[in-house]
């Protein structure tokens, strides 16, 4: 009887396993039915189930961050927030001459120049993507690669952070060397939202994650199709189009998307090497977020 019981529960498993496996492959098909036909190359990976399932397509290929790499500067600028380098409340002047051609609300309000503490050039700089509050931040910080040196020093791999905004928007294949991985974007993603090695205090984790919340760039991505006052922290990224070969960089968006029943998946999309146009690069992200939406709200019913 008891042999027979045992049988019976491998059975079990067995396809419990093999329907979770068809489960899985169903929603990467229904990727790459969506990036199949686009003159682009896309790169996704979503994490679900407290980290259980994972699906990616292109997950450990190689693609410029853009403005997604604020996400790291900020986690750094937190950390060294929490050892008492710096404080959120820290006075910082901003002088014309950190401006430069880009796009900043910090310089369209202030033309001037400014002074604004740390907790307002990071809230300039992630929720509404500020290039000029992007830099200044990495000079308080010793510069990109103190960034990169901090993930690396916390065993993350696969990513590359090696040049300011000014250095990107005065030579434009140099926002290649700004680079990551869709797997390593999900990583760095859930290692800091699950925050099980209190990297970041307690103060800093509500911080950072409501300015990701509140972010207003890029809300037709993976906000995009998804119901109504769904919460999602992003962090989107976006290049500008080479005039001489009509071909974008990057139109990322990284974020956690929250389903109904107070659960959550990690989902990083990036386009690159594209030929489409905005709304079309925007829409594959919207429809790839959307079929996690419906996958993970099937499996968690």
């Amino acid at each position: 009887m008891k042999k027979i019981f045992f049988l019976s529960t491998l059975l079990l498993l067995f396809i419990a396993n093999h329907a979770f496996a068809q489960s899985k492959e169903a929603l990467r098909q229904k990727i790459k039915q969506i990036i199949a036909t686009k003159k682009a190359t896309v790169g996704v990976s979503i994490v679900g189930a407290g980290g259980r399932e994972e699906v990616s397509v292109n997950g450990n290929r190689h693609f410029p961050m853009q403005s997604v790499f604020k996400f790291h500067i900020a986690l750094k600028m937190l950390s060294e927030i929490d050892k008492g380098n710096f404080s959120l409340d820290q006075k910082i002047e901003i002088q014309k001459k950190d401006y430069f051609e880009t796009y900043s609300p910090i310089r369209d309000k202030y033309p001037e120049g400014v002074t604004l503490t740390i907790s307002e050039i990071l809230e300039y700089m992630v929720s509404a993507s500020d290039n000029v509050g992007c830099d200044v931040l990495l000079g308080l910080l010793g510069g990109p690669q103190t960034v990169e040196k901090y993930f690396v020093k916390n065993k993350f791999k696969d990513l590359s952070i090696k040049v300011t905004e000014r250095q990107t928007h005065a030579e434009r294949d140099l926002q290649y060397q700004n680079w990551t991985t869709p797997k390593a974007a999900n990583k760095v993603l859930k290692a800091f939202y699950d925050n099980k090695k209190e990297r970041l205090s307690a103060k800093s984790y509500a911080f950072l994650w409501k300015l990701l919340r509140e972010t207003s760039t890029g809300n037709n991505r993976l906000k995009g199709q998804l119901p109504e006052n769904t919460v999602v922290a992003h962090k989107p990224g976006t290049s500008g189009v080479d005039p001489s070969t009509g071909i974008r960089a990057a139109v990322n968006d990284i974020g956690i998307v929250f389903l109904p029943n107070g659960k959550h998946f990690f989902i990083s999309v990036f386009v690159t090497d594209s030929k489409e146009n905005l709304e079309t690069e925007e829409k594959i992200i919207a429809d790839i977020a959307n079929s996690a939406w419906d996958y993970f709200s099937t499996k968690t019913k």
